[in-house]
């Protein structure tokens, strides 16, 4: 059985970045340079520090992960201020999100998105932001299946691909 939890202290955070590696290879074989492609065990350990790493577990192995956070500070995220959706204070953060490719298409994403989006909703958060590389069609798609909508553009500093910054509303229909 495939249990979804929150990361604890004594979770492999190796396995996990590993995890994110496996993950995202196939998206880096494309030539897009997503972070978790290939992140250091200490940017696992940063990323997760920030806000509810959620993962997918079976018998001890880990299976998918998401990430979400509370909004980014100014102050010591710089790099976001060209995004002010991450900056909301009604905004959660979706990011690092990652299924295992030998578990992918068994809804297993599905329940790590419907979990991260309840922790969301539970901590009273409005919407979910996150970006994801424009030209993936396909992980666009997922997202907009999910009722995300696209409201923005941005380039990352040292990314090879422009990126879709696409929200959803948790509690009403519209974007305000």
């Amino acid at each position: 059985m495939i249990v979804i939890r929150p990361l604890r202290a004594d979770d492999d955070l190796h396995a996990l970045t590993a995890l994110l590696h496996k993950a995202y290879a196939a998206l880096a074989a494309q030539g897009w340079n997503f972070t978790a492609a290939d992140q250091s065990v200490a940017v696992t350990a940063k990323r997760v520090a920030a806000g509810g790493c959620l993962v997918a577990e079976r018998a001890g192995r880990l299976l998918g992960t998401v990430n979400v956070r509370g909004p980014y500070r100014p102050e010591q995220d710089a790099w976001c201020l060209n995004t002010p959706w991450y900056l909301r204070e009604d905004t959660a953060i979706l990011s690092q999100f990652a299924v295992d490719p030998d578990c992918q298409g068994q809804g297993l994403g599905e329940r790590l998105m419907d979990a991260a989006e309840a922790w969301a909703t539970e901590r009273g958060f409005a919407h979910v932001a996150l970006d994801t590389a424009g030209p993936a069609q396909h992980l666009r798609q997922r997202y907009l299946k999910r009722g995300y909508q696209q409201v923005g553009e941005v380039q990352w500093d040292g990314k090879t691909y422009s990126s879709v910054l696409m929200v959803k509303p948790l509690r009403t229909k519209e974007i305000a």
